[in-house]
Formats: structure tokens, C-alpha cells, sequence
């Protein structure tokens, strides 16, 4: 069973977002890194790995049914589009600087000192998780609005279209105007330690590769390695 170690960093996390948890060990959770309870293991603690699983899904749900109701003329395949950008990671992890959320994550020693705090993959993920505990403590209809709080000006972006490039998007979308199958990603190789590592991602179509990409993350690395199939098929300007 999680302890709240830490009660002063989760109120002003609370403070600095109006919110106010009524289980403060979700809120806890929802800030914490698989690094840090593998560093920390006498307070046997959870990550925020679940909580991202779930919080995910209402992200989706949040979105959809707004832009559903707001955007009333569009088509299944035009929503399908912006929704898939405006909950992407890039936008995710630029809400999360926005807001400043990095100063309040709790992670392990290793995590941190290679910049934990501003890696776009861990601040999405965690945005996620936020969600995922915010729905439980306080129901679907709590989530959803604090969610389009926050991604109000994104939203506004994207139908405009003026938002961050998600090039997995892209990719998959100029694929299929040819009538082809969807690019497939695989990991060719890791390096590092398991705070620090290095994936290498190939992006492939029938087995021909398209590219590949480097990051601290496999998301950032097939981010990467979609802009690089890109690059290569003439689609970026």
C-alpha cells in the first residue's frame, strides 16, 4: 500500500492547477516515475504506469465527444485526424511545459540527472496518468473538463492548423492515400541503462524499411524515424 511521502510538493502541485484531490495517494501516484519506487523501495510505492493506461482512454473520450459536438460537419475521417494530434505525445508534453509540470514529478536519482524533468516522453506519459487519477477520484465529467482546459488553445490549433507535426500521423496518412497497409515500427536495438537508454527504431512498410530513428524513448525514436520516411518521400517542406 502506497505512503504519502511527499505532501507539501502535491499541494502545490494541486495549488498551482485548481485542483483538489480527495485521495492525495492518487495524485502521489499519478507524479511518479517507475524510476523513483526503484530507487525507493523501503516505501513500496507504486508508478504511474496504470494510471497512464487508463487516463489514455479518457483523453480519447474527452476529446472525441467534443470535437464531435463542436465540429458538427465533419466527417468520421477528418475527427478521426484531429483527434489523433491533438492527444498526441508532442502536444501532450507541451501542455505539461506549459504548466510547468516537470518541477513536481517524483523521480529516481539516474532519471533525473539526465534531464527526466523536460523528456517529452515521460511528461506526456504523465499528463496521461494525471487524467487516469483525476477520473477516479472525482468522475468522468471532472477529467473531461479539466482536460479541455487545458488543451483549449490546441484544439483551436489543430482545427486551424497550426499545431506541433505528430509525423507518426502524418506518415500512416500519406501511406494510405496510396491504398497501402499501415507502416509497422520495430526496435533494432538499446542501449544504455534503464534510466538512460537509447532505442533505435526502424519504420517499415511490407518489410521495406522507410527509416529509421534515435530516442530516449521508443515513442520519441518513432517520431523520429516517421519524420525521417518523410523526409525521404518528399513530404515535408
Amino acid at each position: 500500500m502506497d505512503q504519502l511521502f511527499n505532501q507539501k510538493k502535491i499541494e502545490e502541485f494541486e495549488n498551482a492547477l485548481d485542483l483538489n484531490f480527495d485521495d492525495k495517494i492518487l495524485v502521489q501516484r499519478a507524479l511518479t516515475h517507475k524510476s523513483f519506487p526503484n530507487e525507493n523501495r523501503t516505501l513500496n510505492l507504486k508508478d504511474n504506469e496504470r494510471l497512464e493506461f487508463l487516463g489514455d482512454s479518457v483523453l480519447s473520450l474527452s476529446v472525441s465527444t467534443y470535437i464531435f459536438n463542436t465540429f458538427s460537419d465533419l466527417p468520421e475521417g477528418e475527427l478521426a485526424k484531429m483527434r489523433a494530434v491533438i492527444v498526441s505525445a508532442p502536444i501532450l508534453a507541451d501542455v505539461a511545459k506549459r504548466i510547468e509540470l516537470g518541477q513536481y514529478l517524483f523521480l529516481g536519482k539516474g532519471e533525473e540527472m539526465t534531464g527526466g524533468r523536460e523528456r517529452d516522453s515521460i511528461l506526456a506519459d504523465t499528463m496521461e496518468a494525471i487524467f487516469g487519477a483525476l477520473y477516479l477520484d472525482q468522475g468522468f465529467t471532472a477529467a473531461a473538463d479539466f482536460i479541455l482546459h487545458l488543451l483549449k488553445v490546441d484544439i483551436i490549433n489543430v482545427a486551424e492548423g497550426n499545431h506541433i507535426q505528430d509525423y507518426k500521423t502524418m506518415l500512416q496518412e500519406v501511406i494510405q492515400e496510396n491504398g497501402s497497409d499501415r507502416p509497422e515500427y520495430e526496435v533494432v536495438d538499446e542501449e544504455g541503462p534503464d534510466h538512460n537508454k537509447t532505442f533505435l527504431v526502424a519504420v517499415k512498410l511490407n518489410e521495406d524499411s522507410l527509416g529509421s530513428g534515435q530516442g530516449s524513448s521508443k515513442k520519441e525514436a518513432e517520431q523520429e524515424a516517421a519524420k525521417v520516411a518523410l523526409n525521404k518521400l518528399n513530404k515535408l517542406d
